[in-house]
């Protein structure tokens, strides 16, 4: 049966909080609960490309192109060794579209008129995250339309809830000029250490602030997590039974009970 995939942006424009480990491994954890998951690779790094053992030499259409109106989806999607995982990687040629998509009237709307189409090849998936930028670019901005609901990994460090106040404004902006619906899905703490007071510190603040905005699931510092990328896998797939495994596999029950919810509101 064909149905609309639920679209959610993975962003904050801090560097080093965690965004891309979150986008590729809640990706893989979906996936082994029997989602279709489309991963779009938004940063010009493509470190979730690489996560994901998808080689520079085989990045032949890539997001840049989507954006750019040069390729299907159809033509730009792949598929990774995950089953049900598929990716639109990315290459530096993104770092240029700020500057080439200046003149363009659409140029906030290129995602969204892509991932809101009727492309038959969108219907295949239950879920598309995009890995947003480290910044509030054009790049994360043109997620920002695209997508239902943003999710926020928050490393639990000084200062993590001041970079939020700065995500919050730019979603309050895109709800206004561009996309009313936009809602913040969830607030994930990441690189969370039971044993640190700083780690408990930020996750009461975090609460006390935000809510049940903040996922239940917290994803621990975990070197199995560390170590994964650099095998060109999620963690899920490197070791299955380590923390970081479980973390993202509870943080994918609670998103999925998430949106079932507001489906069915």
């Amino acid at each position: 049966m064909a149905h609309d995939p639920i679209i959610i942006a993975v962003a904050n424009q801090k560097g080093g909080v965690g965004k891309t480990t979150t986008t590729i491994n809640l990706g893989a954890a979906l996936a082994e609960k029997k989602k279709n998951v489309l991963l779009i690779d938004l940063d010009p790094q493509g470190n979730a490309s690489t996560g994901l053992g998808v080689d520079h030499d085989k990045r032949e259409a890539t997001t840049y192109d989507l954006l750019a109106g040069d390729v299907t989806l159809t033509k730009a999607i792949q598929k990774t060794s995950v089953n049900r995982l598929c990716i639109i990687p990315a290459t530096t040629d993104l770092s240029s579209a700020d500057l080439e998509l200046v003149d363009n009237a659409k140029r906030s709307f290129l995602l969204r008129d892509v991932l809101r189409g009727s492309d038959p090849a969108l219907f295949v998936f239950d879920y598309i995250l995009i890995d947003c930028p480290p910044s509030l670019n054009i790049l994360t901005v043109n997620a920002m339309v695209a997508a239902h609901s943003i999710i926020v990994p928050l490393q639990s460090e000084f200062f993590a809830l001041e970079g939020l106040s700065q995500l919050i404004l730019t979603v309050r902006d895109v709800r206004q000029t561009a996309n009313p619906d936009l809602r913040i899905e969830g607030i994930a703490l990441t690189m969370y250490d039971s044993r640190n007071n700083l780690s408990l510190q930020v996750e009461d603040d975090a609460r006390e602030n935000m809510g049940d905005m903040v996922f239940k699931t917290v994803i621990p510092r975990n070197v199995r997590l560390s170590e994964a990328p650099s095998f060109a896998m999620p963690v899920l797939s490197y070791d299955s039974a380590s923390k970081g495994s479980a973390a993202y596999r509870a943080l994918a029950a609670e998103l999925i009970e998430r949106t079932k919810k507001k489906k069915a509101a």
